[in-house]
């Protein structure tokens, strides 16, 4: 009996030996895991540049619908008549506050009235002494003066003005000209940007579509 248990412990352990030779050889070596996830990179390297180029997809749609509704708009002869109108309604606007009868013109006139008049009526005062009088005066007659000066050189800058203005009205066929080369340069200017975005996504594309096929070949 005792001789049977020997022989069957001595089964047993050449088993389990057995057993664990084949799980060891069946099991890959960590040299050989690195190896396994290499054998998978190119796919992995192509569907990242997928979800790449999935994701930047909008976003070029979106540039190409605002620029081609920035071109549209640049073209609209509504918009353009707009800014002209826009531009006589300012020149008409500033010719009313700058011309001969307008409020720029009264300014100095009503600021020289009161200093006279404040002058007038402190030569006929009588609260202060004669000294001070005096120094009051003189301070008004200088600050009359140096308005009256002021008054000349506005009026001056007001007429040139007025000149100017009444010369913008007269070209305003040029100057229509002149806006229409901007919105047309600012059109140039969207076009070259979807060239750009445009190349940028075929560079991306390019790699991508080369990537359609086993490595290699």
């Amino acid at each position: 009996m005792t001789g049977s248990l020997s022989l069957l412990g001595g089964a047993l352990r050449g088993a389990l030996c057995t057993i664990a030779a084949v799980a060891v050889l069946s099991t890959p070596s960590l040299a050989q895991a690195p190896k396994d996830a290499e054998a998978f990179a190119p796919v992995e390297d192509f569907a990242r540049k997928v979800e790449e180029f999935s994701k930047s997809a909008p976003e070029l749609n979106r540039k190409i619908q605002e620029g081609a509704k920035a071109i549209e708009g640049m073209a609209e002869v509504s918009k353009a008549r707009k800014e002209l109108e826009q531009l006589r309604g300012a020149v008409a606007d500033l010719l009313g506050r700058v011309s001969d009868d307008g409020d720029l013109a009264r300014l100095g006139a009503r600021a020289l009235e009161q200093s006279r008049a404040k002058l007038k009526a402190l030569e006929q005062e009588n609260r202060f002494t004669a000294d001070e009088r005096g120094f009051l005066v003189s301070q008004w007659r200088e600050l009359i003066r140096q308005t009256e000066a002021a008054s000349a050189d506005l009026d001056r800058a007001r007429v040139e003005f007025v000149e100017l203005l009444r010369t913008l009205q007269t070209r305003e066929d040029f100057i229509d000209e002149l806006m229409q080369i901007r919105r047309a340069a600012e059109a140039l200017t969207v076009i070259r940007q979807l060239t750009s975005d445009l190349r940028d996504a075929s560079e991306k594309l390019k790699t991508l579509i080369g990537g359609i096929k086993p490595p290699g070949v």
